[in-house]
């Protein structure tokens, strides 16, 4: 199965994969262009295998890869994605996806790492090992100053804030002051890209 919110990437996944089952048996059973199509097209068809983008509208991110997990445990999930944020791919790896594959690398990286994959193995791209290693240890916060930081991010005051966790204003203000200091901003522009860097939250997440 292919999921990419591009169909131009499909069309040449697909390409490539007809090549292959000259060789080797493939049936390409369902094509989804967000993360919702995603999920209900694995439910349906519960392919050995997924090829992912992660970065999709409705639903992204390491959720969908933990979505699918619970809904068919057998597939084997490959990650084949732009994305550069540490945190985020850091956090597709912790998942247990079984191929990670970026985007500007030579996709016979990952289309030869296919079979491997398919017996079990599991491949990650180097470039994004080294994305991975190099990046300094992102700031650890509170369950409370997650929530915190999704509502600023939604343009949320310190008073709505307050409502919505049943706080005092006060103590939404400490959480906000706390996790701005931790994550080392002092702007919502700021906030916001320290955010998708360190993978707090996803692109199509932020509204």
């Amino acid at each position: 199965m292919l999921a990419d919110d591009h169909r131009i990437v499909r069309m040449g996944l697909r390409g490539a994969l007809e090549q292959m089952a000259q060789d080797t048996p493939i049936e390409i059973v369902a094509e989804a262009e967000d993360g919702l199509q995603t999920i209900e097209a694995v439910k349906a068809h519960r392919p050995d295998l997924l090829i992912l983008d992660v970065s999709m509208p409705v639903a992204s991110g390491a959720e969908i890869v933990v979505d699918i997990q619970r809904w068919s445990p057998d597939t084997k999930i490959v990650v084949y994605s732009a994305v550069t944020s540490p945190g985020l791919l850091a956090h597709l790896i912790e998942a247990g996806v079984h191929g990670l594959f970026a985007k500007g690398s030579d996709a016979s990286l990952m289309l030869d790492a296919l079979p491997l994959i398919l017996r079990g193995g599991s491949r990650i791209d180097p470039s994004i090992l080294d994305i991975v290693r190099d990046a300094p240890e992102p700031a650890v916060l509170t369950a409370r100053e997650r929530q915190t930081l999704n509502m600023v991010l939604a343009g949320r005051t310190n008073a709505e804030v307050a409502e919505l966790m049943g706080i005092s204003p006060k103590t939404a203000e400490k959480h906000r002051a706390s996790m701005m200091a931790k994550l080392e901003v002092r702007s919502l522009s700021e906030l916001m890209a320290k955010a998708l860097q360190d993978g707090l939250i996803e692109q199509h997440g932020v509204m």
